[in-house]
């Protein structure tokens, strides 16, 4: 068992790739994806339009060491703070897996 951090970043699904680049920039080894990802929040319910990613959030979670967090949070904060969205970050045990090495 291993204790690191899980990020939880929900966004509009149209920056996904863009939130990707930063993660890959900052070297996360690894992350998961789930689009289509339906809720409500400060801006309104998000349910998409059926049609496009335009209205559609995606989720990514991220686990991974202490000063990774850190790093990902400030990348994203310009991305979150202009498109709406949501970025949690809470304690987690690693049971199995690819467990992110401390650095």
């Amino acid at each position: 068992m291993k204790i690191r951090k899980k990020v939880e970043i929900v966004t509009d699904s149209l920056d996904v790739a863009e939130v990707i680049a930063l993660l890959d920039e900052i070297g996360v080894s690894g992350y998961t994806i789930i689009n289509n990802v339906e809720g409500k929040g400060g801006r309104g319910l998000r349910i998409g339009d059926g049609l496009t990613d335009m209205l559609r959030n995606t989720y990514i979670m991220v686990v991974c060491n202490d000063k990774d967090v850190y790093r990902i949070v400030e990348a994203i904060s310009p991305i979150r703070k202009k498109f709406g969205g949501i970025c949690i970050v809470s304690d987690v045990v690693v049971i199995s897996g690819n467990v992110p090495d401390v650095r």
